[in-house]
């Protein structure tokens, strides 16, 4: 997935520099589309090259006097967008929390600590929700214009809004005395 998000932002960010490729991306939260790391975005920008998908095509020297190296997308990289957009685009899977896991095993576990994972959870929710809020807050869609990003977003947290229903009602059932 890593790779598609590094094509498309070249795309719309033609000779755009790594780190702002990475700050784009946190900027947007993809990490809310995959899990990403500084170091896994830089090895998937190296492979890229690599490949050929993508080329240097200049070094700017920044005011700190560190060098950026700036990429464009190349016609095989655009080749390879086209087929990852199929990829992911024709993907549907389940919704996985590794919190459902640990749930999983609730009546064997400790019910105070248990009521500690769910608040964990309540409040990762609510700070989710929270950041989606300012981003639409401060977006809208143009006239005429389907803007994908954010309703990708406003889905988003709709997804946390029921997922915070649901922690809410878990909460109270084991402080009420039941799991339900």
């Amino acid at each position: 997935m890593i790779p598609l998000l590094i094509l498309g932002l070249l795309i719309q960010n033609p000779s755009a520099h790594g780190y702002e490729l990475l700050a784009l991306m946190e900027k947007r939260h993809y990490k809310y589309i995959v899990n990403f790391t500084k170091g896994s975005f830089y090895y998937n920008l190296q492979q890229l090259e690599e490949k050929g998908w993508i080329e240097q095509v200049h070094q700017n020297l920044l005011t700190s006097g560190r060098e950026t190296r700036n990429f464009i997308i190349t016609e095989s990289g655009k080749a390879e967008f086209e087929q990852l957009m199929v990829k992911y685009g024709t993907k549907s899977e389940y919704v996985n929390l590794q919190f459902y896991g640990a749930l999983l095993f609730a009546e064997q576990y400790d019910q105070s600590k248990l009521l500690e994972l769910i608040q964990s959870q309540i409040d990762q929710t609510q700070a989710r929700i929270a950041l989606l809020d300012e981003y639409l807050s401060n977006t809208q869609e143009a006239p005429g214009i389907i803007d994908y990003y954010r309703r990708m977003n406003e889905n988003s947290r709709a997804h946390h809004l029921v997922n915070l229903e649901w922690f809410e009602q878990l909460k109270a059932g084991i402080e009420g005395g039941r799991l339900d």
